[in-house]
């Protein structure tokens, strides 16, 4: 019997199965596309694993040994559990799937993101649950231990293990209301420097905008600071203030209240929104499935 504890590597098992068929070298090396000299090199360290010669030369070829004959069919089937090994897979049926997805994402991902991600899967897997969690600084471990499945955003410290893909870019614009009494066309910086502000202390892009804002020695007068993106659009669609913010909700939130969206009037580093999962979870159907979805329905936005 082969012992599991000493198990020759996959490729000398094979070897041991072809050679079996062919008892020759030459053919061997041909189905294996290997050369003779290492055919002979691989049969020479599992001679001397197995400990016995294997194959001895005949007229009509390498005929096997007892021992040879004893461990085929043992060989055999360790090469046939392998094979199933290696294409097993969980099947995932979005259809009739039946799982918890945990996503996390910022608030802005709230308002832009999730009314689409919860469409799509109402449509094509009904029996999901989505659970959404906020970005936080528990965000790496929650993606290492399956606590979530996937974050969303512009995560830029989560560290190694964690894979990556980018879903689409974003810079930056100004709302205003539509009836401001001073902005009319283009945004001037005059005009922004001028003007109140509205402050959103959410959103993992704050920072660039900071930056940007201290590298251009630019002071706004915030006049009202929010938490989250809630409720922003009304405030600005009745006061005169400015909300610089990421053009993907700064759109959104015109569009009902009819704001205008202007180019920043100074430059903001752009930022890459992604998609972020665990190395442990890069093979798992169900997170594949859920990846694939979303890359389809966000990169290009």
């Amino acid at each position: 019997m082969i012992q599991t504890d000493a198990l020759p590597e996959p490729k000398l098992l094979h070897l041991f199965d072809v050679l079996y068929d062919t008892r020759s070298v030459t053919r061997t090396a041909e189905q294996l596309g290997q050369s003779q000299p290492t055919i002979s090199l691989w049969l020479g360290k599992l001679r001397e694993q197995l400990g016995d010669p294997l194959f001895v030369r005949t007229p009509t070829g390498m005929a096997p040994t007892p021992q040879a004959e004893a461990l085929i069919t043992p060989c055999r089937e360790v090469l046939e559990s392998l094979r199933r090994l290696t294409a097993w897979e969980i099947g995932f049926d979005p259809a009739s799937a039946k799982r918890r997805f945990r996503l996390c994402m910022s608030d802005a991902s709230h308002i832009t993101l999730l009314p689409k991600i919860l469409e799509l899967l109402r449509r094509d897997a009904p029996g999901i649950r989505l659970e959404v969690a906020r970005i936080d600084g528990n965000t790496e471990r929650a993606l290492e231990t399956g606590e979530a499945d996937l974050a969303i955003g512009f995560v830029p410290w989560l560290g190694g293990g964690i894979y990556q893909q980018v879903l689409f870019p974003q810079d930056w614009v100004c709302l205003v209301s539509p009836n401001h009494p001073r902005i009319k066309d283009a945004l001037q910086l005059d005009e922004y420097v001028g003007e109140g502000h509205v402050f959103v202390s959410a959103g993992t892009g704050q920072k660039l905008l900071e930056a940007a804002l201290a590298r251009n020695a630019i002071e706004r007068q915030i006049v009202l600071e929010l938490p989250g993106f809630l409720g922003l659009g009304a405030v600005v669609s009745s006061t005169d203030l400015i909300a610089t913010l990421p053009r993907h909700i700064g759109e959104t939130l015109a569009r009902p209240h009819g704001l205008k969206v202007h180019a920043c009037p100074f430059p903001i580093e752009n930022f890459l929104v992604k998609q972020h999962w665990h190395a442990r979870y890069h093979q798992d159907p169900g997170n594949r499935w859920l990846r694939t979805t979303l890359s389809l329905l966000f990169q290009g936005s």
